[in-house]
């Protein structure tokens, strides 16, 4: 049974969730970028500038998962950043766990806590944009009834690395 609990993150988990973002991603990515390009990726010092800001001013709304008094996961949502979309349409910014929880249920417990607060931003339809190349995200995300939207591919400049990203989109409800 999962222990795994979801709340709002504070200022204090800020590096916690930058060890996880860093942690992650380099996993993620291993074998579909170059090691320099990882290497540039690995500056748990600039996600956590990041995170805290993002914490201090709801921008993106950041949750964490919780295992016992570890955070294992982050979720970042929001409106959606795109231009010309309707306002009643999210965005999950970020959505990682830590390798040593893949595929025990901490996805899916930072999903159903970004749906519901969407869903009590008054939106109606969200979208996630996810690297072409990173096979277990796109799966994730079709998994919780997210559908490629091809027509959106481009290049995104992550980090100072260059990858190609899709936007998945699916109704709230």
């Amino acid at each position: 049974m999962s222990s795994i609990q979801v709340r709002p993150a504070t200022l204090r988990d800020a590096k916690a969730i930058a060890q996880v973002h860093t942690t992650a991603a380099l996993e993620a990515y291993r074998g579909l970028l170059p090691d320099d390009q990882l290497k540039s990726m690995s500056s748990v010092e600039k996600r956590q500038a990041y995170w805290r800001e993002a914490i201090e001013y709801c921008e993106p709304q950041v949750q964490v998962a919780v295992d016992g008094d570890k955070i294992v996961g982050f979720v970042g949502f929001d409106r959606s950043r795109d231009e010309k979309t309707r306002p009643t349409t999210g965005e999950i910014w970020a959505i990682y766990a830590a390798p040593s929880h893949w595929s025990q249920g901490v996805g899916v417990a930072l999903w159903d806590a970004a749906r519901d607060g969407l869903a009590e931003e008054g939106c109606t339809t969200v979208t996630a944009w996810v690297p072409l190349r990173n096979e277990r995200a796109l799966r994730f995300h079709e998994l919780a009834g997210f559908k490629r939207e091809m027509t959106t591919a481009k290049t995104a400049v992550v980090g100072g690395v260059k990858i190609e990203e899709v936007r998945l989109k699916r109704p709230l409800n």
